[in-house]
Protein backbone atom coordinates (compact mmCIF):
# COMPACT_ATOMS: atom_id res chain seq x y z
CA UNK A 1 0.00 0.00 0.00
CA UNK A 2 1.07 3.58 -0.51
CA UNK A 3 1.42 6.35 -3.04
CA UNK A 4 3.88 6.82 -5.89
CA UNK A 5 4.48 10.47 -6.72
CA UNK A 6 5.05 11.37 -10.37
CA UNK A 7 3.84 8.06 -11.77
CA UNK A 8 0.68 6.88 -13.45
CA UNK A 9 -2.49 6.59 -11.42
CA UNK A 10 -6.17 5.83 -11.71
CA UNK A 11 -8.97 5.98 -9.16
CA UNK A 12 -12.04 3.75 -9.37
CA UNK A 13 -15.12 3.09 -7.29
CA UNK A 14 -17.43 0.12 -6.95
CA UNK A 15 -20.86 1.73 -7.17
CA UNK A 16 -22.57 -1.30 -5.60
CA UNK A 17 -20.74 -1.22 -2.27
CA UNK A 18 -18.80 2.05 -2.21
CA UNK A 19 -15.29 0.57 -2.28
CA UNK A 20 -12.74 3.10 -3.57
CA UNK A 21 -9.25 2.30 -4.83
CA UNK A 22 -6.42 4.27 -6.41
CA UNK A 23 -3.68 2.35 -8.22
CA UNK A 24 -0.24 3.92 -8.72
CA UNK A 25 2.39 2.70 -11.18
CA UNK A 26 5.92 3.73 -12.06
CA UNK A 27 6.75 2.37 -15.50
CA UNK A 28 9.64 2.35 -17.94
CA UNK A 29 9.04 -0.46 -20.43
CA UNK A 30 8.05 -2.56 -17.43
CA UNK A 31 6.41 -1.92 -14.09
CA UNK A 32 9.13 -0.69 -11.77
CA UNK A 33 6.84 -0.04 -8.82
CA UNK A 34 3.15 -0.64 -8.05
CA UNK A 35 1.16 0.55 -5.03
CA UNK A 36 -2.41 1.30 -4.09
CA UNK A 37 -4.53 3.09 -1.55
CA UNK A 38 -8.04 1.95 -0.75
CA UNK A 39 -11.08 2.54 1.37
CA UNK A 40 -12.42 -0.91 0.66
CA UNK A 41 -13.35 -4.35 1.92
CA UNK A 42 -10.82 -7.09 2.69
CA UNK A 43 -11.37 -8.87 -0.63
CA UNK A 44 -10.74 -5.70 -2.62
CA UNK A 45 -7.58 -4.93 -0.66
CA UNK A 46 -6.31 -8.51 -0.86
CA UNK A 47 -6.74 -8.67 -4.63
CA UNK A 48 -5.09 -5.25 -5.04
CA UNK A 49 -2.17 -6.35 -2.88
CA UNK A 50 -1.73 -9.56 -4.88
CA UNK A 51 -1.94 -7.64 -8.16
CA UNK A 52 0.60 -4.98 -7.18
CA UNK A 53 3.02 -7.71 -6.07
CA UNK A 54 2.57 -9.54 -9.39
CA UNK A 55 2.98 -6.37 -11.49
CA UNK A 56 6.45 -5.49 -10.22
CA UNK A 57 8.96 -6.21 -12.98
CA UNK A 58 6.28 -7.22 -15.49
CA UNK A 59 6.74 -5.98 -19.10
CA UNK A 60 4.02 -3.55 -20.19
CA UNK A 61 2.70 -5.71 -23.07
CA UNK A 62 1.99 -8.48 -20.53
CA UNK A 63 0.45 -6.02 -18.06
CA UNK A 64 -1.99 -4.80 -20.69
CA UNK A 65 -3.16 -8.39 -21.33
CA UNK A 66 -4.07 -9.19 -17.72
CA UNK A 67 -7.69 -10.20 -17.25
CA UNK A 68 -10.22 -11.51 -14.77
CA UNK A 69 -8.81 -15.05 -14.76
CA UNK A 70 -5.41 -13.69 -13.77
CA UNK A 71 -6.94 -11.96 -10.74
CA UNK A 72 -8.85 -15.08 -9.74
CA UNK A 73 -5.63 -17.10 -9.99
CA UNK A 74 -3.84 -14.56 -7.80
CA UNK A 75 -6.47 -14.68 -5.05
CA UNK A 76 -7.00 -18.43 -5.39
CA UNK A 77 -10.73 -18.55 -6.11
CA UNK A 78 -13.56 -17.17 -8.23
CA UNK A 79 -15.76 -14.94 -6.09
CA UNK A 80 -19.53 -15.04 -6.07
CA UNK A 81 -21.27 -12.63 -8.44
CA UNK A 82 -22.04 -10.21 -5.59
CA UNK A 83 -18.31 -9.97 -4.71
CA UNK A 84 -16.95 -9.95 -8.28
CA UNK A 85 -16.71 -6.14 -8.37
CA UNK A 86 -14.69 -6.13 -5.15
CA UNK A 87 -12.17 -8.65 -6.45
CA UNK A 88 -11.79 -6.93 -9.81
CA UNK A 89 -11.61 -3.28 -8.71
CA UNK A 90 -7.79 -3.20 -8.94
CA UNK A 91 -7.94 -4.67 -12.46
CA UNK A 92 -10.46 -1.97 -13.38
CA UNK A 93 -7.99 0.67 -12.18
CA UNK A 94 -5.16 -0.96 -14.11
CA UNK A 95 -7.20 -0.95 -17.34
CA UNK A 96 -8.14 2.67 -16.70
CA UNK A 97 -4.47 3.68 -16.41
CA UNK A 98 -3.74 2.32 -19.88
CA UNK A 99 -6.88 3.72 -21.49
CA UNK A 100 -6.17 7.34 -20.51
Amino acid sequence: MGIIKGGLKASVKNSLCGDELTLYLKVSGKVEEAKFTANACALCQASASALTDKLKGMPLPRVKKLGEKDIFNLIGFTPTPSRMGCALLSLKALKKIFSQ
